[in-house]
Order: C-alpha cells, then structure tokens, then sequence
C-alpha cells in the first residue's frame, strides 16, 4: 500500500500554490484570537521568492487526492486511540470531540458530539464555507468612487472588501488600493475634488457582536465592523508583530481620510450615501474570494470573517447584519444538505462568548468541503493551517512531529475556551475530519489544553484505527 500520510494534505498545498503563481497574489499578515499571545504567521499563501522551511523537514510528494487505498478506519478503533481523552483534566470535563470519516461521512467517535458548544475561532469554517457556496471562490468585492451631488466632491463607496490596502505598508499585499482608485480619480474627475464622502451604507446594524469582550476593539483583535475599511482597521499597519494591532473605532471616516490625503483635500472627511445613478470615477477589486478565506482561516483574520458574514447575507436577500448574516448561514446549511440544528452561532469571527455550535455539525461541513458534490468549497481545506508550518498553526504541534503536516486545522482560543477542528491523514492514509472544543478550560490552563488538543490530533494521525 503506497505511503499516502503527507498526500492530501500537501496536495492540496500544491493546488494553492499552482492558484498563487497563477496570479500572482501573495499574503503576509497577523491575525488574531483574544486571550491567547499572537503568533508569528508563516505565509498564508506561497510566492518562490519567499522561502519557507517546514520545522521537520521536506514534504511527501503529493498523491492523488481521490485515492481510497488508504483502509478504512473503525468506531473501534477511534475510540482506543481517543479514549483516555474524555476523561483529561486539560478539558474541565467539556471536551466535545466528533471525529468522522471524511471520505465517507460516517461518524467514527462522538463525546458530547451533539451539544452545542462555544467554538472560538473554529466558527470562522463555517463563515468560509458559507461565503464560498454562497458566491463562488472568484467573486471580487468592489470599492467605488463616484461624482457627489456638489461641484468637486467624490463619495468613495465601501463594497465590503476586508483587505483594501493603503499606505507603503499594507496589512494586506496584493489588495485593491486607494491610491490605484485615487489616480483613477484624479483622471476622470475633470476638475478640482474639493471634498470627500464615505458611503459605508452596505453594511448595517450594529458594529460589534453580540457577546464580544468589552475591551476586544481597544485590545486590537478586530476594528468596529464596517463596510469600508483599509488595512484592517489598522492604525500603523506592516510588518507582523507579536502584540495586537491598534485600530480605528471609526474605520470608515479613517479610509476616506487617508483616501483624501491622496488627492489633496483638505476639508473634513463626511458620512453620506452616494446619489443615486452617479458617474462612476473610478473601481478597485479585491483579490478572489478563495484568497481572502485562505488568509482569514490562516491567520484568524476577525475583521474579514466578519465583512465575510455580512456578504453572505447579501448573497441570501437578508439584512447585512449579524442576525441576517447569520440566518443566511443557516440557509446555506440547508443547501448543502446538512441538519443546521447544531447551529446557535451569533457572529462571523467567532468572538462570541455566546457563539454556540455543535462538533458533529462542524465535522458535517469538513466532510462537504472534501467532497466532489460540492467543490466550491475545497477552499476551505487549502486555508487550514498546517500543525507544526503554517498560520495560527506554525508554533503548534512543536513536540509531535509524527503530526507536522498531517493535521490541518483551524484554532480557536477565548478565555476557558480552546478549539481545534480540520483534517487529519491517518497512518494507514485514511482522511479523518475532526472537531475537538472545551469550554470548560480551568483558569490558566490555556496551554495545557491547547496541548491536550494536540495530542489529538497526534493520535489521529499516528492512528490506522481499524
């Protein structure tokens, strides 16, 4: 039987790359969950002028991905390699665990599998494959300039894109940019611009969460929700660092001054909306979709899950709210053939004390992004992070090497919360899906339940659980 524990895996590395090269977009940037100390990212996405250096050497060359020679796992067998886990002090006595065959759909081991519980982070796979199956992985997000209703003013129309860059720095490269939209301006507006407008009117409702921390915005985990936001809502963006990010409470007034500093005006930056039928001066896109997912499940990007929320409602007819994005979520949950009943989330990012899901649903929309019905969403797997070499896994996995590539996951940390949801590769080259959460954490205990998490998905790999 061929070797097949780095295949799928690395192969669907390889697809990211070849998409990469193809257009030439790279991503380097921080993300973040609150309560734990931001890691130093690796590369979301892959440029050959970057190197990278796995932390146990090479890769495997990839095999086919559709390859079932790997033998199939058993209830039995999962569970004698899981079992002392339910029972690990590491997890307050609240570890939910689903663990399914991905290849199949069938459920291999359940604890608590069918509670509801806080996510963290991991909600941000089910905002991933909500927006890939709700607009495709080659739908841009558009920022818009257009003639304001006076002599020389220009209202500058947020479309939602999480990631529009401004500045030598940008939080995002390979982004739409406001000084590529400025000179378009400058261009077509045919006189003078005197003043600038920011219509960010796409996005409504409230601009932070509903069981979000007080102090997540002044703490520099996310900026206020908005449709017109650059770089984030970062206030000195560039190079990575190991502390969160200062951000604008104002997001929108803050894009529309910097995109005035470009063309010159002076006067105060003013909300408004955009005459109706206005002479369009000019149009920036955003990278594809299947890029921003891959970037935001990389590097737990909290200000893109949540622009990524509300397109989706857009997509479904209903208010760009938390509420409407989350109704459309469910609809789509609907779509693709899966039970929502697990679903009690409340927001994008998985900020949300309150968010709540259960692991078996988790695990059900794992099992659809590996499967040929529904291929809009194999984005979702290429943005996992890689124990042990990529994104908010890239320091994790250090003292389970048998598990560095093997695992591919999307973390998730809140105070008394840790997470850990992906596909793993079994020793016997069986693909598993997994959600593995504790809400029960005991105080100081983050590391060791992180670690316990680990462990995990060690086991499952190390596992031929037949």
């Amino acid at each position: 039987m061929p070797d097949r524990r780095h295949g799928v895996l690395w192969l669907t590395l390889g697809l990211t790359i070849s998409l990469l090269l193809s257009t030439g977009i790279g991503y380097f940037a921080l993300g973040g969950e609150p309560g734990a100390q931001k890691r130093q990212a690796q590369l979301g996405f892959w440029a050959p002028t970057i190197p990278v250096t796995p932390r146990f050497g090479d890769p495997a060359p990839a095999l086919a991905p559709d390859d079932t020679t790997g033998q199939a796992p058993t209830a039995d067998g999962v569970a004698k390699a899981l079992g002392a886990f339910a029972s690990d002090p590491r997890f307050g006595g609240k570890l939910g665990l689903s663990v399914i065959d991905a290849e199949t759909g069938d459920a291999l081991y359940g604890l608590r599998a069918d509670t509801q519980v806080t996510p963290a982070s991991t909600t941000k796979i089910v905002t991933a494959a909500a927006a890939l199956s709700a607009l495709g992985p080659y739908h841009r997000f558009a920022t818009r300039a257009v003639a304001g209703s006076a002599q020389g003013e220009v209202v500058l129309v947020g479309g939602g894109d999480p990631t529009l860059a401004v500045g030598a720095k940008a939080t995002y490269p390979g982004a739409a940019r406001l000084d590529a939209l400025a000179k378009q301006v400058t261009a077509a507006a045919g006189g003078p611009v005197t003043k600038i407008v920011v219509d960010s009117s796409l996005f409504t409702g409230p601009d932070r969460g509903v069981g979000w921390d007080a102090t997540v915005v002044t703490d520099g985990f996310v900026a206020p929700v908005n449709a017109l936001t650059v770089n984030g809502g970062r206030l000195t963006p560039g190079v990575p660092s190991s502390k969160p990010a200062d951000r604008t409470p104002t997001p929108d007034l803050f894009a529309g001054q910097k995109f005035a500093e470009l063309l010159g005006v002076t006067a105060p930056v003013s909300r408004g909306t955009a005459p109706e039928g206005a002479r369009e001066l000019g149009r920036v896109d955003s990278a594809p979709l299947q890029h921003i997912v891959e970037l935001m499940l990389q590097l737990s990007d909290n200000v893109i899950a949540e622009s990524l929320l509300r397109h989706v409602a857009v997509a479904k007819g209903q208010p760009t709210t938390f509420e409407g994005g989350q109704t459309a979520v469910k609809a789509i949950l609907a779509d693709l053939g899966l039970d929502p009943a697990g679903h009690g989330l409340l927001d994008g990012s998985g900020l949300s004390r309150q968010n709540r899901i259960s692991p078996q649903l988790l695990t059900a929309i794992l099992h659809a992004t590996t499967g040929a019905e529904h291929a809009s969403l194999r984005g979702v797997l290429a943005g996992l992070p890689v124990a042990a070499y990529s994104g908010t896994l890239a320091n994790r996995f250090g003292n389970s090497p048998a598990a560095a590539g093997e695992v591919r996951a999307k973390t998730g940390s809140l105070e008394g919360v840790s997470a850990l949801s992906g596909v793993v590769v079994t020793d016997s080259g069986r693909q598993l899906a997994f959600a593995a959460i504790t809400d029960g954490v005991p105080p100081g205990g983050k590391s060791r339940a992180e670690a316990g998490l680990d462990e995990i998905g060690a086991a499952l790999a190390r596992c031929g659980c037949s």
